[in-house]
Formats: C-alpha cells, sequence, structure tokens
C-alpha cells in the first residue's frame, strides 16, 4: 500500500494530516469489506447459537430455563454497552477501538467454543458482547468517515444495511451447516476466522487521527445509560421466563426507564456529554433511530418463529430452514441497494420507508395464513421476498440517514445509538412476541388433549399466527411514525456538517 500524506507521523498539527472531504480514501471500497466483514460477525452471532442450543443442551448438561440466558447474556452486555463503546471509538480512535474489538470478539469466541460448563459458555457469550459493543459502533462510525462523496456513501450504506438485515439469516444458514456436518462448538469457532481476515484487512487499511486529548468519558453518563440499557433487556428478557405482572419483569423495565430519564436530564447538563443530545434532535435521524427501533422488534416475527414453523411444523432440518431465508436476503439486499442508490437521493426517505413498513406489514399478514400442509414456492417464498424488500426499503435508509451530517467527533455515539436501537428493539420483540405467542397457544389447548399430536400441531400453528399478527401490527405503527417524522425531499448533504476523518 503506497504512502500518502495521511500515513504521515502526527504530530500538533492535525488537521492537515486528514484528507479533505474531496479526498476520497483510495482503499475505501476495501475498507468496505473488512467493515462489512467485522459486521457481518457481529450480526450473524445473533442467530448463528440459537441452531445449536439443543446440541450444546446435551453436551454441557443445562436445562431448558437456563438455555435463553446463551442467548440473553449476549444481548445483556451488547445492549447496555454500545453507547460507551461508541463514545470510547471516538475518544481513543476508531482504528484502534475496531481492533481491540475484534481480538477481544474473537478471544470470548474460542473461550465459548472450548465451553466446558454451562457458566463457561455464559462468561464467553457476555465477554463477546461486551467487545461487540467496542466492534459494532467502531465500523459504523468508519464507514460514516470514510464514504464523503454522497453518491458513494449511499452505495456503501446500502450494503451495510444489507450485511445489518441479512446477517440474522446468514446465521440461521451458517448456524445449521457447522452444526449438522460438525460440531455445535464451531458456530463460536468460525468467528475467529472472519475477527482474523478483518484483523489483517483493519490493520493495513484504516488510517489512525488524531483524536482530542483533552476530552474526558461521561461516567455517570455512562453508569445511567448501561445500568438502565441493561435493566430494559434484562425485564424484557425475564418476560420470556416470568410473566408480565413478575416484579422480575415490570420491576426491571420501570428501574430502566426511570435510569434512562436520569440519564438524558444529565446529558443536557455534563461538560462532555456521553450522548450530545445534538445527535438526536435533527428531525430525520430522530425517525431513523424509531424506525430501526421497530424493525428490529418485527423482525424477529419472521427470523424466530418462521425457524420454528419450517422445524416444528414442517420437519425442515437446520441446513433447509437457513436455505428457505435466501430468497428473502435476495430480496433485501436489492432493495437496500434500490433504497439507498436510487430513491432515497431522488425522493427522500419519506415515501421510502414507509413503503417497506407497509411491505414488511403485508408479508407478515400473508404468513398466517401458514398451516401444516403449506407449501415453500406457493405459500412461504412469496411472504418471504416481500418482507426481504420490506426490511430492505427501511434497513439501508434508515441506518444512513441516522448518521448522516453529525459532527465526526459525534460519529461513534450516532453509530452506537442505532445499534442500541436495534438490539433494544430486538429484546422487545423476543420477549414480547414469545410472551403473545405462548399465551395464544396456552389458550387453545385449554379443553383440549395436550396429549394429542395434532393438537399440539396447530396449538403452535395458533402461537406462530399470533407472533404475526403483532409483527404486523409493529411495521404498521412504523409506517405511520415514519411518514410523521421523516421530512419532506431528498436530505441534503453538508460536507462541513460531518468533516471526513479517515481512520
Amino acid at each position: 500500500m503506497s504512502r500518502t500524506s495521511a500515513d504521515a507521523p502526527v504530530g500538533t498539527a492535525t488537521v492537515s494530516a486528514l484528507p479533505s472531504a474531496g479526498t476520497p480514501h483510495q482503499h475505501r471500497w476495501w475498507i468496505l469489506a473488512v467493515i462489512g466483514l467485522a459486521q457481518l460477525m457481529v450480526v450473524l452471532d445473533g442467530t448463528i447459537v440459537n441452531i445449536a442450543l439443543p446440541s450444546a443442551q446435551r453436551d454441557l448438561g443445562f436445562s431448558d430455563g437456563d438455555r435463553q440466558w446463551v442467548v440473553t447474556a449476549y444481548a445483556l452486555a451488547f445492549g447496555s454497552l454500545l453507547l460507551l463503546g461508541g463514545r470510547i471509538a471516538d475518544l481513543f480512535g476508531r482504528k484502534m477501538t475496531f481492533l481491540v474489538g475484534l481480538v477481544g470478539f474473537a478471544g470470548a469466541s474460542a473461550l465459548g467454543g472450548a465451553a466446558t460448563s454451562f457458566e463457561m459458555l455464559i462468561v464467553a457469550r457476555a465477554t463477546q458482547g461486551l467487545f461487540g459493543a467496542l466492534l459494532a459502533p467502531a465500523a459504523l462510525s468508519l464507514l460514516t468517515t470514510t464514504f464523503t462523496d454522497a453518491k458513494e456513501r449511499a452505495k456503501a450504506f446500502g450494503v451495510y444495511g444489507a450485511i445489518a438485515g441479512a446477517g440474522g439469516a446468514v446465521g440461521l444458514l451458517l448456524g445449521g451447516v457447522l452444526t449438522e456436518h460438525l460440531d455445535w462448538r464451531w458456530t463460536l469457532y468460525v468467528n475467529l476466522a472472519f475477527a482474523a481476515v478483518a484483523f489483517v484487512g483493519g490493520a493495513l487499511l484504516l488510517q489512525r487521527a488524531t483524536r482530542d486529548r483533552s476530552a474526558t468519558i461521561d461516567i455517570p453518563g455512562a453508569l445511567l445509560v448501561s445500568s438502565g440499557l441493561f435493566c430494559l433487556v434484562y425485564g424484557f428478557s425475564n418476560a420470556e421466563s416470568h410473566d408480565w405482572g413478575s416484579p422480575a419483569t415490570w420491576g426491571f423495565l420501570v428501574a430502566g426507564g426511570i435510569l434512562l430519564a436520569a440519564f438524558t436530564w444529565w446529558q443536557t447538563r455534563s461538560t462532555h456529554p456521553l450522548l450530545p443530545l445534538r445527535v438526536l434532535l435533527d428531525r430525520n435521524r430522530g425517525a431513523s433511530f424509531v424506525s430501526v427501533l421497530i424493525i428490529g422488534a418485527g423482525m424477529f416475527g419472521v427470523f424466530l418463529f418462521l425457524t420454528y414453523y419450517l422445524q416444528q411444523s414442517l420437519g425442515y432440518t437446520p441446513i433447509e430452514t437457513g436455505l428457505a431465508f435466501l430468497p428473502m436476503v435476495g430480496g433485501l439486499m436489492l432493495a437496500s441497494t434500490l433504497a439507498s442508490t436510487l430513491l432515497v437521493p431522488r425522493i427522500g426517505p419519506r415515501p421510502v420507508v414507509p413503503l417497506g413498513m407497509g411491505l414488511a406489514a403485508a408479508a407478515m399478514v400473508w404468513l398466517t395464513n401458514l398451516d401444516l400442509a403449506s407449501s415453500y414456492a406457493t405459500d412461504i417464498l412469496p411472504p418471504l421476498v416481500v418482507a426481504g424488500l420490506g426490511f430492505g426499503l427501511v434497513m439501508a435508509p434508515a441506518m444512513a440517514l441516522a448518521t448522516d451530517g453529525v459532527r465526526a467527533e459525534d460519529s461513534g455515539v450516532a453509530s452506537a445509538a442505532v445499534n442500541t436501537m436495534q438490539q433494544v428493539g430486538g429484546s422487545l420483540g423476543t420477549a414480547l412476541l414469545n410472551t403473545l405467542s405462548t399465551s395464544a397457544a396456552a389458550d387453545y389447548l385449554t379443553g383440549r388433549n395436550p396429549k394429542d399430536p395434532a393438537v399440539l400441531a396447530q396449538a403452535g400453528l395458533e402461537a406462530y399466527s399470533t407472533a404475526y399478527w403483532w409483527s404486523a401490527a409493529f411495521f404498521a405503527a412504523g409506517a405511520i411514525v415514519s411518514v410523521l417524522l421523516y421530512r419532506r425531499g431528498a436530505p441534503t448533504h453538508n460536507p462541513d456538517a460531518a468533516p471526513a476523518v479517515h481512520m
């Protein structure tokens, strides 16, 4: 790689060492590949372990009640520490934070793959979440500051949005392949390969930039937001195993709400706020944060319950289940690219994102018609493709606009806020949809023989249908909210609002 002026040692002169907004990074598309690989690793880790859980449970001997914590431990650490991770990336350098996140994530994955007990596996998953909270916002902020041309930035975010949306489905497929042909431990060991390639690419391609050594981390803000998000995610997770009226559920949810309200108040008074409110107050950015939250909640209606339906109701293998989701991934990638490069630059997000929400809602309603005799080609494939198109029209524009126009020093925390919305939305969706679907199945079994396989199969269909209907409601609400919040017209790009800082 040729040495540019940006590679030169940085002394007291700072801005002059950085490329200007008119000087695109010569390796920017390779950087996109590195960032995309790292993001894929983080996103797919939320689902790749799911398919391996039965095998891990048999191997390590933990109970059904403990099984959810293999997923929840990751979500708790990841969701509660994202904002802190984003601010660390801003203050201590995005390249360094990115590389440290990769190494830590790989080490935690190796520990989980070698786990000899349930406790060891849970510690490894929580550690994955911790380093993922460093890695994810650093990756997105690197993307934000690397692509300075509006058209190229739109293309980059189209790819990134497709990865963020499709990573869950890729995780299901890869998890099925690894579990069937190797061992459940390889669903964790595979991260070593992802991390190694991304680390080498990041070390060679990413460039350091100067940081403000006078800035400090907002410790009270970090404690308030981390504990508040922890309580929210923990409360929603408890709803799966406790009643919504249990203090273990509503108590944590109330505590989380109070702590987050206190965090918001503190950010208006802190000298160096963890999340400057200027990041949230832009209308398009605020709409994008809400859209990411809603689609994170609603997408579980496809990933989680359709997985159950295909395997338990139709008898698909893990690999067949993963393959079944590929057309949805194709639709998502196509729509993400079209939305970012063609639709939003011309007509703006206001018609595009609500259209995506509407398509997703229609797909969920379509899925409520599935039964034990449904055919993949005629009954499952069409709504999956429609759902993928809808997800793509929402994910890429929302993720791009959520960080559009932020100051370079705020790009890390803005990126973290996007990931936080997605994580909290996913946790909310998992808890709420699981609770509602379980209640629907229990209501159906009332007065019927619970030992009859046909009755149990129909109860499962009732549960899945209820989840789809509620997912449709999430997306319908998202369509209304996005119509009301997004500005009319194509977004304007002010090069002075987001200085180019190539890391």
